[in-house]
């Protein structure tokens, strides 16, 4: 992670202009656009948590045996494998993700999710696309529709992967582990599309890292517990703990290269049952952001030896820290980014395609790129321009996984589709 590698089957597209591409992908996408829709509020009216994906992989699985792919469920838990064959060139991998949110839906929209859950803590709660999740599986349906009627157009071998358990960080690896590449085959190159709340009918691209290294931290600050009048007999955990979380602020502060991003969160505290009560235990839970290899292992490092330091100041029992949810930072392929960023530029128009910004968020399509394989996410924007227009009037970041998110589909899908056609075709001949 971090550099390039070389580019396989590596073609000039000199034959066939962009614009000429734009164009017939631009005629389907007028004649399907009202399916493709369907698609869409179908799923997003059934959505399923991560690791619980079962019918919307056998909603994805039978729309790409219809339009004639090889296809393999329960890949890795319920991924999905699809491959369609066209002639000797090279193999591209198109990527969904299928998981939903526990997220109660507040949009309004006629089709809202209705969609409830109970989740671990006993608590119920709505289940929602809110990242959109259903835009990304709609658009590969679509574009594997697309790919299959008009394969005089391109050569090689297309790929498509409904990978569960984007939201978990897992289910990338999880496919991979189940035999990916080795079982299917291992792309020449690795695309995506995702979902941002800017303006719609826009894509955008970033070269190097994208988006960040995600670690969930679980911090047990141990105690000894007694009556809370009299403090001297116990060792008090929250004491301790308050401590701690204000050291954590320091790491990035003091010991991250200004200009390295990092961010430490504590997301969650808990301890306790009563007033006068010290409990012998309190909780932590952090969300640890990075870029860099070196950046993740300094932070994570620094976390361990502030925790045991405060703890032996206390002459308390040494924390206990668990790591869960890893996540790999995201790192564009050079030379593809800006391969396909020329594609897009030529045929859409240098007007509708912009630079992305890093985000500290997480995505583990970053596994694809770890394995060895020229990879590209790409980003297309969501809002529709006088909604656009009227949330920034009104100082409004619509955010995703926010229960009132939703993308202005009649604009979004016909880009969505457009961008990964069009980028598909660029590396199929």
């Amino acid at each position: 992670m971090g550099c390039d590698v070389p580019v396989r089957a590596q073609a000039t597209n000199s034959e066939i202009p962009p614009v000429a591409k734009t164009e017939w992908i631009q005629s389907w996408i007028d004649s399907n656009l009202v399916a493709v829709a369907e698609d869409y509020w179908w799923l997003h009216e059934h959505p399923e948590l991560s690791y619980q994906e079962q019918k919307t992989a056998e909603y994805i699985a039978a729309a790409w045996k219809q339009s004639g792919f090889e296809v393999t469920t329960n890949v890795g838990g319920f991924g999905v494998v699809a491959l369609l064959r066209n002639g000797d060139g090279p193999t591209v991998m198109l990527r969904t993700d299928l998981d939903a949110l526990p997220v109660t839906e507040i949009t309004g929209l006629p089709r809202a999710s209705q969609v409830k859950t109970k989740l671990a803590s006993g608590a119920t709660s709505g289940v929602m696309h809110a990242c959109g999740h259903d835009v990304h599986m709609s658009n590969l349906i679509a574009v594997g529709r697309l790919m299959a009627a008009n394969r005089n157009r391109w050569r090689g071998t297309l790929m498509l992967i409904g990978q569960p358990a984007e939201e978990r960080g897992g289910g990338a690896r999880a496919m991979i582990d189940d035999g990916l590449f080795t079982r299917f085959a291992k792309p020449d190159f690795a695309l995506a599309v995702h979902c941002e709340s800017t303006l719609a009918t826009t894509v955008s691209f970033r070269e190097g890292y994208m988006m960040a290294n995600v670690d969930s931290v679980d911090i047990t600050v141990h105690g000894r517990g007694g009556h809370g009048a009299a403090p001297d007999t116990t060792i008090d955990p929250i004491v301790q703990a308050a401590e701690l979380v204000m050291s954590l602020q320091t790491i990035v502060s003091r010991e991250v290269k200004p200009t390295e991003p990092a961010v430490i969160t504590v997301g969650a505290i808990h301890a306790g049952t009563k007033h006068n009560i010290i409990s012998d235990r309190c909780d932590l839970q952090l969300t640890v952001r990075s870029y860099t290899p070196e950046v993740r292992k300094l932070l994570l490092d620094s976390i361990r030896r502030k925790a045991k330091a405060i703890a032996d100041a206390y002459g308390a029992k040494s924390p206990d820290i668990t790591l869960s949810d890893a996540t790999p930072a995201l790192f564009n392929h050079r030379e593809l980014t800006r391969r396909l960023r020329q594609t897009m530029e030529q045929s859409i128009g240098t007007h509708r395609v912009k630079e992305a910004d890093q985000v500290m968020g997480g995505e583990d399509f970053s596994e694809f790129g770890l394995a060895g394989i020229p990879s590209v996410m790409i980003r297309v924007g969501t809002i529709e321009a006088s909604r656009f227009e009227a949330m920034k009037n009104r100082g409004q970041v619509l955010s995703l996984h926010a229960p009132d998110y939703y993308p202005d589909i009649d604009h979004t899908l016909p880009t969505a589709v457009m961008t990964l056609a069009l980028s598909a075709c660029e590396l199929l001949q």
